[in-house]
């Protein structure tokens, strides 16, 4: 996870090392120090207890930063040596859910667009709240959407990205890009039957809105396969 603050479980802490322990010691202002013995005992380290978890994530995603969340997946009193760890979730600008630490009434807002020759698709989901809108919308538009919702983190197919940050000119967003595939419509139509539990879109009313459905099936493919995240209590999509 080269793109990713990882987070390691050890214990009651998680600890983070080397580049990544500098960067944690900066934005959340934690110790940096060092093993004290050892092959390991010149690479930086900084930790914090599990508890505060939620709290720092915060912090290292609003600095823009994605964290990658490395847990102990075996209990420690069953095993001999090393304890197995994996990483269980990566939280980005885009998707953390620390509610506590949002401003009232401040949405979290994740925002896909596939661009298209004749109508652009686009998708904004809350992933703290499960408000899913998608649409289709014309070049002119664009800025003014992306202004509107104002999202933690932009969405977008890898041959896109240049065409997205022309229009974006001088404001600054945490982009993302995924590879061009994931944006076909059979795949993001799939995506969305299968998270609803449908055999067609028709009872949400999208359903005309191909590109639309191309950039909300985009944000469920993120969601479940490269952020490994839970998305169950996203049920219901509305038009833009």
């Amino acid at each position: 996870y080269p793109d990713n603050i990882i987070l390691f479980r050890m214990g009651d802490f998680y600890e983070t090392f080397d580049n990544d322990a500098k960067i944690a010691s900066s934005i959340l202002g934690i110790t940096l120090t060092k093993r004290a013995n050892g092959a390991a005992s010149k690479v930086p380290l900084a930790g914090f207890p599990f508890h505060s978890l939620e709290q720092y994530i915060h912090k290292l995603t609003k600095a823009g930063y994605r964290v990658a969340i490395c847990e102990q997946v075996e209990d420690p009193k069953m095993v001999k040596g090393i304890v197995k760890r994996e990483v269980v979730e990566i939280v980005t600008p885009g998707t953390s859910i620390s509610e506590k630490y949002l401003k009232r009434n401040e949405n979290n807002f994740l925002l896909s667009i596939y661009f298209s020759k004749d109508i652009n698709g686009i998708s904004i989901l809350d992933v703290s709240t499960g408000e899913f809108i998608a649409g289709d919308v014309k070049d002119n538009e664009i800025l003014n959407t992306i202004l509107q919702f104002e999202p933690k983190e932009i969405l977008i197919p890898d041959s896109q990205k240049d065409q997205l940050r022309k229009i974006l000119n001088s404001e600054k967003y945490f982009i993302t890009t995924l590879q061009d595939w994931v944006w076909e419509e059979d795949i993001a139509l799939d995506e969305l039957k299968d998270t609803f539990k449908v055999a067609s879109l028709k009872g949400f009313g999208i359903d005309q809105f191909y590109n639309g459905v191309s950039a909300s099936g985009a944000v469920l493919f993120y969601l479940k396969n490269k952020l490994l995240k839970k998305i169950d209590h996203i049920s219901n999509i509305k038009c833009l």
